[in-house]
């Protein structure tokens, strides 16, 4: 039986505050039911991602402890620090963990800029909510096999448009090589994008 997270509460002392910050990012909002003065549950889902977090009034008990160690995957570290940063987010410098596996706590083993093999899973950038719940951008370029589903899905059109820019892209310097059209071009496309999903190797 499947088992996938599809929510993380997060404690929260300025409910509006929070949905504003949330907001900011450009995550989606999905709910923001009140059912009463004590009970309001709101909900956003961050670009492609498939878990949401919820938070609100009377969700948590009070005076909860922040969450540390929510983990975003990009493809791009770059460009997603630029982003946030566009957003008025205070988020850290690009760093790596000196044991070039996982980031230790706090700034224990931390060096400045990503890792120096770029090697996927190892760059990092962090920044806070307004009440010190803790995000972590973790740079993911190829996946280690078995890591994801093989079935791949795209959560909107720009991230669609997006995978079909890269893969005509690619499929243009794959013509290129051939030196001819390439009639087959559906196919090299969905393997492109199903590889991509993956993580596996790229046709060529």
């Amino acid at each position: 039986m499947d088992l996938k997270l599809e929510v993380v509460v997060l404690p929260v002392t300025d409910v509006d505050r929070a949905k504003q910050f949330y907001e900011s990012l450009g995550w989606r909002l999905d709910a923001d039911v009140p059912t009463g003065a004590d009970f309001r549950v709101i909900q956003f889902t961050a670009p492609g991602s498939p878990c949401s977090v919820i938070f609100g009034t009377g969700v948590t008990e009070p005076g909860s402890a922040p969450v540390t160690g929510l983990h975003l995957a990009v493809t791009n570290i770059d460009v997603a620090r630029k982003e946030l940063l566009n957003a008025g987010v205070d988020v850290s410098e690009i760093f790596h963990d000196a044991g070039g596996v996982f980031h230790h706590p706090g700034g224990t083993a931390r060096l400045s800029g990503p890792h120096p093999d770029r090697s996927s899973y190892g760059s990092f950038a962090t920044f806070p909510d307004p009440d010190g719940n803790r995000w972590w951008l973790q740079e993911i370029t190829t996946r280690l096999p078995g890591r994801v589903e093989s079935t791949a899905s795209f959560s909107s059109v720009a991230d669609l448009a997006a995978a079909l820019r890269r893969v005509a892209d690619a499929h243009g310097e794959h013509e290129t090589r051939l030196g001819r059209e390439d009639p087959d071009w559906p196919d090299w496309y969905a393997a492109y994008l199903i590889a991509e999903h993956n993580g596996t190797q790229l046709p060529n």
